[in-house]
């Protein structure tokens, strides 16, 4: 089946036929219904689709029908068909947890536009359900976010090594996400083991064999008593090896041959302990070259090196920039209890084209600056102002409402704000009033109960 999915109710026969006809040419798998009670019967909370329902239908109401979908699943998208110049019709459809409307006679596009942006939030609120799912399992495990080809492909790989159980080396720059791939193959090996993590770059070399391998009393002054090293707590589990590229070669030495006997022994100790975990390793230098110069034992780097993974840098998949933003900034908001920064279209196309050295760590950062409301430390093109009827605005007018709410008392202030991330962000979207409440991701009734209060039209006729 397509996986794009469409639920279309409409009791008269050739409008129903003409609509599936309309959402079958746009891609759908459209299932035609005549009345909500044959829509309710295939209908499911996990349901991948939208569905699309004219308000007065035969027996119960589309409202009626809108009610019960809300009941089953309230993210599941309605877009509610009215009459023309139904506009309480309309307004009760919002308020009940309609996506989206639609007048009556309806262009081709609109009803594209409208069940193309439901069905990409749908999915993305199953995409999230899984996610959070899995993290349920895995509470430590954080989100691979993006849906790049070069993500996608890292995703896959992830999923077909990760129970396979090989040692895997990750080369990576600096913030390309180490760590969280290294987490996701162990979430993937379905060890029950820890997962532990060491930074070899940050442990002195005088503590790293302890460390590691641990200790019995006495194997040294100061040793009163046992220690397990990490590589036994890591027993069952993984072991993440960070900057593997900055440990001494002697303690090197000592690694591959553990990792070949797959056993240890504590400093001190005469006997050996069995060993079952996975190393993962992580490097942002190329340990071959390092290897040429003597500065990695090149016996080292093939044990460790069964798989490799190479991270994408993140200019190297420029549009997953948007969604791994939105979702930092939403962490950012519930840490901060700070309301969700907006952007605009400009603002975004100028992130996108960014270098960014620091990759998705430098990424992160920037969000949680962006949330706190401090100066960006990009440049980005300056946004457009919005030319809406009836409340167009110059540049200049908002400067000057700016300046002359400063001495204003506080709510003031935060609705003259308010207001003009309202206006910016229906400009974006061209006035498209569904589309803005999505970007500034807040439900439509919201932001149509706004767009009154501050007398803000969309241009649309």
């Amino acid at each position: 089946m397509s996986a794009l999915q469409a639920i279309l109710v409409e009791d008269e026969a050739t409008l129903r036929m003409a609509t599936a006809q309309t959402l079958e040419l746009g891609g759908f798998a459209v299932q035609a219904c005549a009345s909500a009670e044959e829509a309710l019967s295939l209908l499911r909370a996990d349901y991948a689709g939208v569905i699309v329902t004219d308000v007065r239908l035969p027996g119960r109401s589309g409202l009626e029908l809108l009610a019960q979908v809300v009941a089953l699943d309230a993210e599941l998208p309605v877009i509610v068909v009215t009459g023309h110049g139904d506009v309480s019709m309309a307004v009760m459809a919002m308020r009940g947890g309609a996506y989206d409307f639609i007048e009556k006679p309806f262009a081709s596009e609109r009803l594209m536009d409208a069940v193309g942006r439901a069905q990409e939030r749908r999915r993305l609120v199953l995409e999230n359900r899984q996610l959070r799912a899995a993290r349920a399992l895995h509470p430590d495990t954080p989100d691979l976010i993006g849906r790049s080809e070069a993500i996608e492909r890292l995703k896959l790989l992830i999923r077909n090594i990760g129970p396979a159980g090989v040692d895997v080396l990750i080369n990576g720059q600096t913030g390309t996400g180490k760590e969280v791939a290294a987490r996701l193959l162990h979430a993937a090996s379905g060890r029950r083991g820890n997962f532990v993590a060491i930074n070899c770059g940050a442990l002195p070399e005088s503590v790293f064999e302890s460390e590691i391998f641990g200790h019995e009393p006495g194997a040294f002054t100061g040793a009163q008593k046992r220690r397990i090293g990490k590589l036994e707590y890591a027993n069952g589990g993984t072991v993440f090896l960070d900057e593997i590229e900055t440990m001494p070669i002697a303690l090197q030495v000592k690694l591959l041959r553990v990792l070949q006997e797959r056993r240890l022994e504590r400093l001190g100790a005469n006997e050996g302990v069995e060993l079952d975990c996975r190393i993962v390793a992580a490097s942002k230098a190329d340990l071959l070259q390092l290897s040429a110069q003597g500065l990695f034992r090149e016996d080292l780097y093939y044990r460790i090196g069964v798989v490799n993974i190479d991270l994408p840098r993140l200019r190297e998949r420029r549009e997953d920039i948007p969604l791994l933003l939105a979702h930092f900034v939403q962490e950012a908001a519930l840490r901060y209890q700070r309301p969700l920064p907006t952007w605009t279209t400009q603002e975004m196309e100028g992130w996108q084209a960014a270098d960014w050295p620091g990759n998705v760590r430098e990424l992160r950062n920037f969000a949680e600056r962006l949330t706190l409301g401090l100066a960006p430390m990009l440049l980005a093109p300056t946004p457009r102002v919005v030319t809406a009827e009836p409340s167009a605005q110059s540049a200049a007018t908002l400067s000057e409402n700016d300046a002359a709410c400063n001495d204003a008392a506080l709510p003031m202030q935060v609705d003259a704000f308010e207001r003009k991330l309202i206006l910016r962000a229906i400009d974006a979207a061209e006035g498209n009033v569904a589309l803005a409440a999505d970007n500034l991701m807040i439900p439509r009734k919201t932001l149509y109960d706004k767009l009154k209060k501050y007398q803000i039209g969309t241009g649309r006729k």
